[in-house]
């Protein structure tokens, strides 16, 4: 069963959607739409416990800690602290961490389940021990208070559309290769449906695989069999649901003898993913502004533990439905797909990184003939 999701408003253009998320960030950050009544808890000794799933995802430990703990210190005059622990691809490990943050009875808890279904006994542990849970980035299951993410969806779409612009007119009978992400994990499903929306009934699609864990070293030995079934030549494109993956799966194209690229999709705009969009080698892949997605996060982690509102324009201006849950407000920052033609107006216009980072002495000459010098 996927997440349902209701918007209050009705939905907008990309760029009115991108400025009024910055205004609710602004607004959230002088107390616009909150409510500031004499009955508020003030504290701003605030203890914020943050389980991420994962190292192989590079945004996680270089973007999404790092950018919720400082908004957290921010928000409560460096007073607050951020408890920070990564499952390393466990859904044990996260459990347990889990309960250690409940039994360290920090004051809210924002969690990535590796597992929505799993997670929510954990959920149900914090909701009777008082302490509110943020379901982060993924959807968990159990009596989550907000959801913070992206319009997930949206994302597949994106990268559905994407293929089918390159492929264009040969798009009709195109053998394409799915490599979907984890089936524990909730946005799979909407990540596949978004693409499905796009591509299904368009192309051929002659593989399609579930990733156990999201791990390239799993998405790489499923290409392999994709290449060895259907016949190098015989690929068009290749959907892969993220930049990990899409990693290896150009690793197995490469291993195989191709010497020009079908188009691979990806997401998450790791560096080393952008560097392959400037080479040539992965066709594009879906930037979420992880700016957006973490402020907004650790504003509503705050808000959560003083007792403010979150809901309606100040910070979740959607709803959402999860398996166990009904209208969970939600904030969903939108997404952009990056290719050569946005590197500057996307990655490095945000900040995410320079062209230096991008443009080390392998890539030199693929950026020059960009523009991205």
């Amino acid at each position: 069963m996927k997440a349902r999701t209701t918007r209050r408003t009705a939905p907008r253009p990309l760029s009115i959607a991108l400025a009024l998320s910055v205004s609710a960030l602004s607004l959230a950050a002088c107390g616009g739409g909150s409510d500031d009544s004499a009955g508020v808890k003030k504290d701003k000794d605030i203890t914020v416990g943050l389980l991420l799933p994962d190292r192989d995802t590079a945004r996680f430990e270089k973007f999404d800690y790092p950018l919720i703990k400082k908004e957290v210190a921010s928000l409560t005059d460096n007073r607050g602290k951020v408890r920070y622990a990564n499952a390393e691809a466990s859904v044990t490990r996260q459990s347990e961490q889990f309960q250690k943050m409940i039994d360290e009875r920090v004051d809210v808890i924002l969690v990535d389940a590796l597992n929505s279904k799993t997670i929510a006994t954990d959920v149900r542990k914090a909701k009777d021990a008082g302490i509110p849970v943020i379901a982060y980035d993924r959807l968990a299951e159990g009596p989550i208070d907000a959801y913070v993410s992206h319009d997930n969806e949206l994302v597949g779409q994106v990268q559905g559309r994407a293929i089918m612009g390159e492929l264009g007119d040969k798009a009709e009978n195109s053998k394409v290769v799915m490599m979907n992400g984890d089936p524990g994990d909730p946005n799979t499903a909407r990540f596949k449906e978004g693409a499905l929306s796009e591509l299904q009934g368009q192309v051929d699609i002659v593989k399609q695989y579930d990733t156990k864990e999201w791990k390239p070293s799993v998405a790489k030995a499923n290409m392999k069999k994709a290449i060895q079934s259907v016949g190098l030549d015989n690929i068009a494109a290749v959907y892969s649901a993220n930049d990990g993956m899409a990693g290896a799966v150009i690793e197995a194209l490469e291993e195989a003898g191709a010497t020009k690229m079908p188009p691979v999709t990806g997401q998450d705009a790791n560096l080393d993913a952008v560097q392959r969009v400037v080479a040539g080698k992965q066709y594009m892949t879906v930037y979420k502004s992880f700016l957006l997605e973490a402020t907004n996060a650790a504003k509503i982690a705050v808000a959560k533990v003083q007792g403010r509102t979150i809901e309606f324009a100040a910070l979740t201006r959607e709803t959402v439905d999860s398996p166990t849950e009904k209208n969970i407000p939600a904030m969903l920052v939108p997404v952009v797909a990056l290719t050569k033609d946005n590197i500057k107006q996307t990655v490095i216009t945000d900040g995410v990184y320079t062209v230096k980072d991008i443009c080390t002495p392998e890539y030199k000459a693929d950026c020059a003939a960009i523009g991205l010098d």
